[in-house]
């Protein structure tokens, strides 16, 4: 890359040509991932590298007790049997000839708000890229129903890529920041808000039950969800209907705390 040229317009042979990851955590085969490989296309060549089943919740995990095999399916597409923080590694590491200028997580057929995103497979395969060095973006949609999603996703592909367009020229590209993007359903799209992450609540998520032998088990992720958050939350945007942005990033800690140590803080 040229000194001074932007880190997402590589140039070759003087055309600027993006180099795309993308990834997902609903599996190789989801329609969410597809549609995120259509609207990445009009904007760079696109590889693809992501897991050969669902890997949900499987937030930032490594598969680290056996190996992990790639298996080409076609030209820039590879399945893993692994994590979606597997497939961004391989694909930054080793898969691609050249390192990508940016790595694209999703459709995550769900949204990703809140606490969610300490949990998600989507926002992790995003923060793998930017561990890694690489800019980074996830996207989900906030629907549930499977039966209709897909007719919804497709909707997404067009106003997906203008937003992509519009992502990759920001300059600079936050710094040590991946952008968390949750689309409502197509036909709501009001706009755009740039928003913090709202909070939410399960209630009775885990549900008893009996195996067909008469054993207790328990079934996690059942029950009810509520959701809140001020008019700058990503929940609130969603529910008003415009696609949230929300800027996160890998810094933990509570620098408001630190700042105040005087009052609670005393040395043993």
């Amino acid at each position: 890359m040229a000194r001074g040229s932007h880190p997402l317009e590589p140039s070759c042979g003087g055309i600027s040509i993006m180099r795309i990851l993308c990834s997902n955590d609903d599996g190789i085969l989801a329609h969410g991932l597809d549609c995120l490989i259509r609207a990445a296309q009009p904007l760079g060549e696109v590889t693809v590298v992501a897991p050969d089943r669902e890997q949900s919740a499987t937030s930032h995990s490594l598969t680290l007790h056996h190996p992990i095999r790639p298996l080409k399916l076609g030209e820039r597409r590879y399945q893993v049997d692994g994590t979606p923080t597997d497939c961004v590694m391989l694909g930054v590491e080793v898969l691609m000839p050249e390192r990508p200028d940016i790595v694209l997580s999703g459709i995550n057929h769900g949204q990703n708000m809140g606490e969610d995103v300490l949990y998600s497979g989507t926002v992790a395969a995003a923060m793998e890229g930017l561990l890694l060095g690489v800019p980074a973006i996830a996207v989900s949609f906030a629907g549930r129903d499977m039966r209709s999603d897909t007719a919804h996703l497709n909707q997404l592909v067009e106003p997906l890529t203008d937003l992509l367009r519009h992502l990759t020229t920001l300059t600079p590209f936050p710094k040590d920041t991946l952008l968390n993007v949750n689309f409502p359903r197509a036909n709501a799209i009001r706009g755009i808000r740039l928003t913090r992450l709202g909070r939410r609540v399960f209630s009775n998520s885990i549900q008893p039950m009996k195996d067909p032998w008469g054993r207790q088990i328990y079934w996690i992720g059942a029950g009810s969800m509520s959701w809140s958050g001020g008019d700058d939350s990503d929940y609130r945007a969603i529910a008003d209907g415009y696609i949230s942005v929300t800027p996160l990033h890998l810094d933990l800690t509570n620098r408001s705390l630190l700042e105040s140590s005087a009052d609670w803080w005393s040395t043993p």
